[in-house]
């Protein structure tokens, strides 16, 4: 089993000793599932924003926002008429989680101490700490590609059903069905 950054994953929606951290907004939750059930769909069909917000069961509005914004940064392709609808356009073994947070949210940026400037200067323990905290996220999520989270889309149980996943869709089974590492453990990331 990989060994997982505790601190890094708490800042992330992980729980640890029993306290959940969410760091990652709803918009970029929403647009991490939107990407992997286009990912896994595979097809060269445009997906309609409803469509998508039904198999997630997320709001239509809300959504189109999200995937928006994807478009916008060149995520996807919006298609439009009467057969139209958005589209994973970029490989997703070159979409990075932070491409996709920064899509949604901006850059993330540590700003942790008032009024430092430009000026150097030693910084408080907590400053360093949190950049330190900054630092480990941003390399978390540029670390994970698309690509990873698609080789184990859900949480899968050792009865074959699918855990109280963040990532769960509508129809997700018939994809975990072919996937061929899903319910084999953890992914390979380190």
């Amino acid at each position: 089993m990989d060994q997982i950054d505790w601190p890094a994953a708490s800042m992330i929606g992980w729980s640890v000793a029993g306290r959940e951290r969410l760091v990652l907004t709803q918009a970029s939750e929403l647009a991490i599932q939107a990407l992997l059930i286009l990912g896994l769909r595979g097809s060269d069909e445009p997906v309609t924003p409803r469509e998508l917000a039904e198999q997630m069961d997320c709001s239509h509005s809300y959504l189109s926002k999200v995937l928006g914004a994807l478009t916008r940064d060149g995520l996807l392709v919006s298609v439009r008429g009467a057969r139209g609808g958005v589209m994973l356009v970029v490989d997703p073994a070159d979409i990075t989680l932070l491409s996709v947070v920064e899509a949604c949210d901006g850059f993330l940026v540590g700003n942790y101490c008032r009024s430092l400037g430009a000026q150097p200067v030693e910084v408080c323990g907590f400053h360093a700490a949190m950049k330190e905290v900054h630092d480990s996220v941003k390399s978390v999520l540029r670390r994970w590609k698309l690509s990873d989270l698609l080789a184990q889309p859900v949480s899968v149980l050792p009865d074959g059903t699918i855990g109280g996943c963040k990532m769960a869709f509508r129809g997700c089974e018939h994809f975990v069905a072919q996937c061929s590492g899903c319910g084999q453990g953890e992914s390979q990331q380190s």
